[in-house]
């Protein structure tokens, strides 16, 4: 007869009562943890501004990041890594134990590469003829070529080389670095991508995830309108911003009611960046102030507004505008028209070209304007290419993410030199293996951040770009 009274009262219980009588106790350790993250997520909504600039974890190498990334698997055997036994083994047949990410026992021939090398710059560094403008600023670029990666599958392994997660969606670490430092200009997103296409596993390459909204990458697509709707639709600026004031004031109140909505108050924030960049965006993309000397060096036509030379040189002037990092994504993810040139090698010809002088002029810029010390280019991909392949006629390569080659510049990197080998042929890590969990530690280390300090909790987790690996690559710092 009292069951209707106790069904009463449990109705009339606030989910924490609940949970503190739930399961003997369980419900409120359960509840515990979810008031910590709910706290937590909630002090970073209202007490502290995300995108307010951070002191660093300790003094930093660099302030600024470029991020240059070659969708599709460059060949580390044709580019960067020299091994001269490729050559002379050309068409000799050998065992390797992992084809594509299966274990067990094959028989490949080995093939060598489409391009001579040659020493570069005064440092002797070793660079293919795919490359030649990169080889003239070699003196300021330390290669790595001991790169690995955990899966040969595009979207897993591009996914890896952004999140540091393989399998599982996580923050970009452009997204880390907002997190983490902030951005110096409000007026400006704390972290940009410029991409004509998307890449493999398309925009959770910029992905904030679980990270507060604000963090995502602001996606730039090259052309005449690189950022859709800029052009405020009120006549006067005094207008608009009177009616994003309102607006702000009646979604203040809105998010007060409602505990942690972190994607209303990204939404929030959005508009407040975006008001500001009605203004700086349009000058920062507008490159006709630019010289023609300035112009030739990156490889631009005047008016163009779609090459790879224009997002480089936009790249400098968004960093000139404090801009914390920058992506920029040379092609997508169509078949065929990126590096991963599974039918023939030829095809990594074009595609080299239209980054190989951009990219130099880029450095070379950033050099003689005094800012390279204080920016760090990366230029990587998500996997290298087999040093063989199948039969001894196969003119491409297969995707290979045993061992490769990325590159780092300025930012306190040393120049003029590679760290980590390769085997005889390029097909293993031979001495100084450099995980991506460790490319991401070194990279966090050079603009002044803790990789195992820069933590988020969510779900009852701290999580961090490395996971539980990585290593700083000390032996590369300036």
């Amino acid at each position: 007869m009292r069951q209707p009274q106790v069904l009463e009262n449990a109705m009339n219980l606030t989910r924490r009562e609940l949970l503190h009588r739930s399961a003997g106790g369980f419900g409120a350790i359960a509840l515990a943890a979810l008031c910590n993250d709910v706290d937590r997520a909630q002090a970073s909504v209202t007490s502290n501004d995300p995108l307010a600039p951070r002191e660093t974890h300790f003094p930093a190498k660099a302030q600024n990041v470029i991020f240059i990334f070659s969708t599709g698997g460059a060949s580390h055997v044709d580019s960067f890594d020299y091994k001269p036994n490729l050559f002379r083994d050309h068409g000799k047949t050998i065992t390797i134990d992992n084809w594509q990410g299966k274990k067990g026992e094959f028989h490949r021939v080995l093939k060598k590469p489409d391009w001579e090398f040659r020493p570069r710059g005064e440092s002797g560094v070793y660079v293919s003829d795919l490359f030649p403008r990169i080889g003239s600023v070699i003196d300021d670029i330390c290669v790595l070529n001991s790169v690995s990666g955990d899966h040969t599958g595009h979207d897993k392994a591009t996914m890896g080389m952004h999140t540091g997660s393989f399998n599982t969606a996580r923050p970009s670490i452009g997204s880390w670095v907002s997190y983490g430092l902030g951005t110096e200009n409000r007026n400006l997103p704390s972290f940009m991508v410029f991409a004509a296409s998307a890449p493999y596993a398309g925009a959770q390459t910029w992905g904030s995830d679980f990270l507060p909204g604000c963090h995502q990458g602001t996606h730039v697509v090259p052309g005449a309108e690189p950022l859709p709707n800029l052009v405020r639709a009120t006549p006067a600026e005094e207008m608009q911003r009177s009616e994003l004031d309102m607006l702000s004031r009646i979604n203040r109140r809105h998010l007060e009611q409602r505990q942690a909505d972190l994607a209303l108050d990204a939404r929030i924030r959005s508009f407040e960046t975006a008001f500001g960049m009605q203004r700086e965006a349009p000058a920062a993309f507008d490159v006709a102030e630019e010289t023609n000397g300035t112009l030739d060096l990156y490889g631009l036509n005047r008016g163009d507004t779609t090459s790879f030379g224009w997002q480089c040189l936009v790249a400098r002037r968004l960093i000139e505008r404090g801009v914390r990092f920058i992506e920029l994504i040379d092609t997508g993810s169509g078949s065929g028209s990126n590096w991963d040139s599974h039918g023939d090698m030829a095809a990594h010809g074009p595609l080299a070209r239209a980054i190989d002088q951009p990219v130099a002029g880029l450095i070379t810029d950033l050099k003689r304007r005094g800012l390279l010390e204080s920016t760090l280019v990366v230029w990587t991909t998500e996997f290298g290419r087999t040093p063989y392949n199948l039969t001894a006629e196969a003119k491409g390569r297969e995707h290979h993410h045993q061992v490769f080659s990325s590159w780092l510049a300025g930012g306190g990197v040393k120049g003029g030199m590679t760290y980590g080998t390769s085997d005889e042929h390029g097909i293993a890590v031979a001495e100084n293996k450099v995980h991506v969990h460790d490319f991401h530690a070194t990279i966090l280390h050079l603009i002044g951040l803790d990789h195992e300090r820069l933590t988020y909790r969510h779900a009852g987790r701290d999580y961090r770009l490395t996971d539980v690996h990585g290593r700083v690559v000390r032996e590369i710092i300036a």
